[in-house]
């Protein structure tokens, strides 16, 4: 029995639970959310240091020309005091020699044919391109919080506090398996009858997008000894995802078989176009779960189905709460027509056309051609999909409707 696209939320909402936190290498922590509150176990920076290249003085010293008591470059040590009528070279990052209380650029300098430097007095001002231990954070401070989003530069500044790994909900895991007789990995030469495999790739762009992590099984054939050993593998990961397979042709092996290695079904078939044969469900291992989508195997419809239940399902299990797709307001900027029982998401892409300017405050948008679920060339095109409610009705040009964008990174913020 068909469900209805809320009530397919519904259910996969309720049974998705977040990753379990664990410690992460640095490496593979980018985009992970944070399980822990971290505390500077130092001061930042952990010593007076230079910002430019140039000399340390002291801001007092009334002497025009000063001896060049030492070159300190960024990772060593000044051995000299800085006294008056001395000064230090320094580069960008080294310590401030004891003594000092300035640093005047080096550009502002003059140096002479007896090794020493004149720096002009009105440059002379006391903590001049001096970043004071401390400054940015002290020992203790809290730098990031549990639940903080793990950007390149919260990777950095773990790095830069010596950490080498973390306590964060990791990015899930997504086994992607395309599955079908006829499927060619891209490049190879075409047999009759054969097609290249689009699904896979494009499910890995889509995952990577998210944040989650694609893992490629390869493509399984229409036999039910190579997909039961492709889905054991699959069930070793977050998330399993099945290209083909699930509708009810001849070949469509796949629910029966997850069913026989004990995955729970959940549903079965949403009443929306395209994707009605979705199917969800979940193995529970002893200490966590591993969740499968069984996605229609025509491309429009495993990119459609994938980026309205697998990626909030992601952000889900990276912590954040389940949220269906966000739906835009548009207006569309020619006639359409929607004729049949089930919702359907049909392609578009923004316009900068518009009827009136009073409509300036809603974007256009244009439904494209689109000859339906094997069509990937209009989707390449498109920002997003209509949504067309179910049921039989015109749309003028300037008709209000609501949209849902292929990106699905906001929903991960």
């Amino acid at each position: 029995m068909m469900i209805s696209i809320e009530q397919a939320h519904q259910l996969v909402a309720a049974h998705v639970q977040p990753l379990s936190p664990r410690r992460l290498p640095l490496p593979e922590a980018f985009q992970a959310k944070l399980a822990e509150d971290v505390a500077s176990p130092f001061d930042s920076p952990p010593f007076d240091k230079s910002t430019v290249d140039g000399f340390a003085i002291q801001s007092a010293d009334a002497q025009l020309e000063l001896a060049i008591v030492e070159q300190v470059t960024a990772g060593h040590t000044p051995k000299h005091r800085v006294a008056p009528g001395v000064a230090a070279r320094l580069m960008t990052g080294a310590p401030l020699p004891e003594g000092a209380d300035a640093v005047v650029k080096i550009e502002d300098c003059t140096l002479t044919e007896q090794g020493t430097v004149i720096i002009p007095h009105d440059l002379r001002r006391a903590s001049a391109h001096v970043l004071s231990q401390g400054k940015a954070f002290r020992k203790g401070d809290k730098v990031l919080s549990h639940g903080d989003r793990l950007t390149p530069a919260a990777i950095g500044l773990l790095a830069e506090l010596g950490y080498q790994s973390v306590v964060a909900q990791p990015p899930p895991r997504i086994a992607i398996l395309p599955t079908g007789d006829e499927l060619a990995a891209p490049g190879a030469p075409l047999r009759p009858g054969e097609i290249y495999n689009s699904n896979g790739p494009m499910l890995a762009a889509l995952i990577s997008q998210i944040g989650g992590l694609p893992i490629d099984l390869g493509v399984a054939v229409d036999d039910p000894e190579d997909l039961h050993s492709h889905f054991l593998r699959g069930l070793d990961y977050d998330v399993l995802l099945i290209a083909g397979g699930v509708s009810a042709g001849v070949k469509d092996l796949a629910p029966g078989i997850l069913e026989e290695l004990g995955v729970q079904k959940i549903f079965h078939k949403i009443r929306m176009r395209p994707g009605k044969p979705l199917w969800f469900g979940k193995f529970d291992h002893a200490d966590r779960t591993t969740y499968v989508f069984g996605l229609p195997g025509n491309p429009v419809s495993a990119l459609t189905t994938a980026r309205l239940f697998v990626a909030p399902t992601l952000a889900s299990l990276a912590g954040c709460a389940y949220a269906p797709p966000t739906m835009r307001r548009g207006r569309i900027t020619c006639e359409a027509s929607h004729r049949g029982r089930r919702p359907t998401y049909h392609p578009f892409r923004w316009s900068l056309q518009q009827e009136t300017p009073s409509q300036h405050d809603v974007p256009g948008i244009e439904p494209l051609a689109w000859q339906g679920s094997a069509d990937l060339a209009a989707m390449a095109r498109a920002d997003g999909w209509i949504f067309l409610p179910e049921g039989d009705y015109d749309l003028a040009a300037g008709s209000l409707v609501d949209v849902v964008e292929i990106d699905p990174r906001a929903a991960i913020s």
